[in-house]
């Protein structure tokens, strides 16, 4: 049995969900929180996911990042050397999806070059009829910066859970295929 843990930096614009999704997350769908103040910080959140087929674990430690400009110098010294990250935005909100590439420079300039898998989330896919990046966009977009596409709608609990299992499952391959390097180099 392994037990991995994972660093996993939570990022995108301000009140594109990025809390209710991590929370939603945490909770097995249990917590749907109606009101929400504004993140001024970075909350951590932690979630072991077991990975399908095997007996090991990967321990998610979420660092839900504030959106708003003013508090990224903060949010940054707090994220440390990220694993993995989830770029998050509104499918409502073209600006939202503008700024993906923005907030994806800066984790990717906390890794140090690194390897970091991935994922983009679209979020509040129950805003369809007000939908301003369509998910064929996004997706082509995603791919292009080697990251995997979700659409998501926490109000409606719809595919919370898919991003996530899919980083866990992306850093536990990425351990995998290290460790039979490792192995193949003795």
């Amino acid at each position: 049995m392994v037990k991995l843990r994972a660093r996993c930096i939570l990022v995108g614009a301000a009140a594109v969900g990025k809390s209710a999704l991590s929370q939603m997350f945490r909770s097995d769908g249990a917590h749907f929180q109606k009101n929400y103040d504004m993140t001024a910080g970075v909350e951590l959140l932690m979630k072991s996911v077991n990975i399908p087929g095997t007996s090991d674990t990967v321990e998610l430690y979420i660092f839900d990042s504030a959106g708003r400009e003013t508090f990224v110098e903060a949010c940054k010294k707090m994220w440390g050397q990220p694993s993995l990250v989830c770029v998050v935005f509104d499918i409502s909100s073209q600006a939202s999806f503008s700024s993906c590439s923005h907030w994806l420079e800066r984790v990717r300039a906390q890794a140090n070059g690194l390897q970091l898998p991935g994922v983009i989330v679209g979020n509040k896919s129950d805003l369809s009829v007000r939908r301003e990046v369509d998910s064929t966009e996004a997706e082509e977009w995603a791919r292009s910066q080697g990251l995997e596409y979700h659409e998501t709608s926490v109000k409606e609990m719809v595919n919370c859970d898919a991003p996530f299992l899919s980083l866990a499952q992306a850093f536990y391959t990425m351990y995998q295929d290290r460790r039979q390097l490792v192995q193949a180099l003795s």
